[in-house]
């Protein structure tokens, strides 16, 4: 890995986009930072990086909006999704979309600066288990084009918050991993049981897991 390989960082959170610049910056030139969809398009058709690091939800639209926005620009660029979602669903729907890769935000920095490097260089890059994804979407075991009515009544946020409380996540927990408050957290897990019409956490789990989210 050198500093030549060009990146912008793409996530909601400016936390997270510094973390992540603290940790790559020895190893990559970081040359833009976006928060949002249009955002994202701006920086990324500005500054031509070689990968985008790019978070799968985002205000304004989505991973799959901003790589859609890219190409529709004539930018050719590559994409590693990095999330805090390892659901089968956000990983196919990026993966479609044009992305190169897929690791979640719990991968080791080194980890993380060699798949920067590998899709720079053209190959695909995926944990085990998210690659296990792809292959069954491509095998056609998992339903890529039903729309879960349901599910598709909540947020991006809520349906990152619905899938950790699902998982078992405390409020605390959930609020360090998603970088919020527990008040937040409180917030859209209310939304989230309302928005379903269930009552505990319970319910919510037998939800998700019937839905095969978690």
């Amino acid at each position: 890995m050198t500093d030549q390989v060009r990146v912008v960082l793409v996530d909601d959170h400016a936390l997270v986009r510094s973390g992540v610049r603290s940790e790559i910056g020895h190893a990559v030139d970081v040359v833009g930072e976006a928060d949002d969809v249009e955002g994202a398009v701006e920086v990324i058709t500005t500054q031509l990086p070689d990968v985008v690091l790019l978070d799968v939800h985002l205000p304004g639209g989505n991973g799959p909006a901003v790589i859609d926005g890219v190409r529709k620009a004539g930018v050719e660029t590559c994409f590693l999704a990095l999330s805090v979602s390892d659901a089968a669903e956000d990983v196919i729907a990026v993966i479609r979309a044009g992305a190169r890769g897929y690791v979640t935000k719990a991968i080791a920095s080194a980890d993380l600066i060699a798949a920067i490097g590998r899709v720079a260089s053209g190959d695909a890059v995926f944990s085990p288990r998210l690659a296990g994804f792809v292959l069954d979407a491509f095998a056609g075991e998992i339903p890529t084009s039903d729309v879960d009515p349901e599910l598709d009544l909540l947020t991006a946020r809520e349906q990152e918050v619905m899938r950790l409380l699902a998982r078992g996540y405390a409020y605390k927990e959930l609020a360090s991993r998603l970088t919020i408050s527990v008040k937040t957290v409180e917030t859209h897990a209310s939304s989230v049981l309302r928005k379903l019409q269930l009552s505990n956490r319970h319910q919510l789990t037998r939800w998700a897991t019937d839905r095969r989210l978690i």
